[in-house]
């Protein structure tokens, strides 16, 4: 395999034994590769110009916006609502029927009479209908800790509290941003041959990028409208600080199965970029010093970063005083001479634990973007053949490819009920994967095929008593219940990254790790598990806001300053 031949001639990338297992998956950190980076980089490239037609909001933030970007090609807008939502109907929920805000992104500027069709079907979000001219959905709710605070403090003439800003970070979060054709909206397929669209959910970033505005421009209304004259404008570097949260569950997790290409494409695009890096014969002084200042506000980023989760807390523990003795070990060492960033992070891999290890392998892509950025057009999945099975394909070749990417599985006792404690289903409901106890409830009969390991285990015991010479469109002829085994395991042996190599339905699965690597991806930070099944975030915390964007030295943003201003 690629990985393994350019062992004799360069520094590999990582093996996808080590790379895919979930705890690893679970402590991946947002990258220059992430996507929300992605974006922000493409927008002050083109110069992309805002505009804000409308901004109509009474003192409870009722009422309706709409903000306009306009990149070289097209214009998309965002188009929010403003709702009084009652406390006790204020829910994160997949099953809520109301929020605080909800929105839109429209391809184009809307009209009046679309405003109207809009305005009777966005607030029902999957009640409502929509065309294909809108391209996401989404909903919010206000942070109850701070929303208040925030506009109380401003109203009387006074800035927020700064240690109750970090510990939220934000004033609302999604609950969910829709695209790719969910509940009516515009394919992907429409849109892909966009330039903009064509890395990983850039209409979903943008989507919440433009929100993020919306926010603290809906703050300020209600402060201003709330205290009058003297009403103070929220400081700028607290502004920029807010990100917007997110809350996500377990309707998240699968799609890292269910998407094992496009999974492939975003892993293999990271390590790729980790071992250019490492590579490197030598670096010069700058690029040394970059490091070196992102690694300080690294160390920022995780003591601001709060969570209550007892297992968080002790990640949490860990990834500081790991970055710490990373601190201290950079300060001594050369990272200028004898290829410095691989003898880093080889100590990196037998020094500190995962969580401190993947901040690193993020922290090295940073003052390479001349070299790695370009990989960022290898993350989408363009390839459709890809689940076409190969039925010529001998049964001996199978074999031999399932015992290379799945010996794990394969190792594994599937008939003990730890192994498969658990069941992936759908919610009749909601139409959102659940995760059950399998031996618990009558869940059985209705699972999905989300375990890709016991899956495979299973498919490599029935292949045993076929003809090794034999092509598997004649196996799969009597054997149609393992067509999804073969198709996943002739797609991992062209894209190694593209499968999970742990237990996905066992006792200890821990859906959270599935969820940080996917939301890690997108560019999120300071992740707050409220269980092992959901997960709070935060999204562009410390960008800049689109009148800022021109200003901006570099794209680090997602770095909190070293030194933080506001009261």
């Amino acid at each position: 395999m690629q990985f393994q031949k350019e062992t004799s001639q360069t520094i590999a990338k990582r093996d996808p034994a080590l790379v895919m297992r979930l705890s690893r998956l679970g402590s991946f950190h947002q990258s220059r590769l992430s996507f929300m980076r992605i974006l922000t980089r493409r927008m002050t490239r083109e110069n992309w110009q805002f505009s804000r037609p409308v901004f109509e909001f009474d003192a409870k933030g009722v009422g309706h916006a709409v903000y306009c970007v306009h990149t070289p090609e097209r214009i998309y807008s965002l188009i929010a609502f403003g709702h009084d939502l009652p406390p006790e109907d204020r829910s994160d929920r997949v099953i809520a029927e109301a929020w605080d805000s909800t929105f839109t992104l429209f391809d184009g500027v809307p009209d009046a009479a679309d405003i109207a069709r809009l305005r009777r079907n966005i607030p029902l979000q999957e009640a409502g209908r929509v065309s294909e001219k809108e391209l996401s959905v989404s909903r919010a709710n206000r942070s109850v800790r701070l929303w208040a605070h925030v506009v109380s403090r401003l109203a009387a003439g006074t800035q927020p509290d700064r240690s109750e800003v970090d510990k939220v970070g934000y004033l609302m979060r999604t609950t969910a941003v829709y695209g790719s054709g969910k509940l009516g909206a515009a394919d992907r397929e429409m849109i892909a041959d966009r330039a903009e669209c064509n890395a990983p959910f850039q209409i979903e970033m943008l989507s919440v990028f433009l929100t993020r505005t919306y926010v603290r421009d809906l703050v300020q209304h209600m402060a201003n409208l709330k205290g009058g004259a003297t009403a103070a404008t929220l400081d700028a570097d607290i502004a920029r600080s807010l990100g917007i949260g997110n809350s996500t569950g377990l309707g998240m997790a699968p799609f890292l199965i269910n998407h094992p290409m496009l999974f492939n494409n975003w892993v293999a695009a990271r390590e790729q970029a980790i071992a250019i890096v490492r590579n490197l014969p030598a670096a010069n002084e700058a690029e040394a010093q970059k490091f070196c200042g992102l690694l300080e506000r690294s160390i920022v980023s995780a003591d601001i970063w709060y969570s209550a989760h007892p297992i968080q807390i002790e990640k949490l523990k860990q990834l500081r005083h790991d970055l710490c003795a990373l601190a201290h070990h950079v300060a001594q060492a050369d990272l200028l001479n004898a290829h410095p960033w691989d003898r880093l992070f080889t100590w990196a891999e037998v020094t500190l634990a995962e969580d401190a290890q993947e901040c690193l392998a993020s922290l090295m892509l940073e003052p390479y973007g001349a070299l790695v950025d370009h990989l960022a057009d290898q993350m989408s999945d363009q390839n459709a053949e890809a689940f076409r099975i190969d039925g010529s394909m001998r049964v001996a070749e199978l074999r031999s490819i399932m015992e290379n990417a799945y010996g794990w599985a394969l190792d594994t006792d599937w008939s003990q009920p730890q192994k498969c404690a658990r069941a992936w289903y759908v919610s009749a409901e909601k139409l959102e994967p659940r995760l059950g106890e399998r031996f618990e409830e009558p869940i059985a009969p209705y699972e999905q095929p989300l375990a890709p390991g016991r899956d495979a285990a299973a498919l490599y015991d029935a292949l045993k008593a076929a003809d090794k010479d034999a092509p598997l469109a004649a196996f799969l002829l009597t054997h149609p219940q393992h067509r999804h085994s073969v198709r996943r395991a002739q797609i991992v042996a062209r894209a190694p990254y593209a499968e999970i190599r742990d237990n996905t339905i066992g006792s200890d699965l821990m859906p959270i790790d599935m969820l940080r690597c996917k939301l890690s991806f997108f560019g999120a930070t300071h992740f707050d598990p409220r269980s092992d099944r959901w997960v709070r975030i935060c999204m562009f915390g410390n960008a800049p806001y689109p009148e800022e964007l021109a200003s901006v030295q570099g794209d680090d943003w997602s770095y909190p300053p070293a030194q933080r201003g506001g009261a």
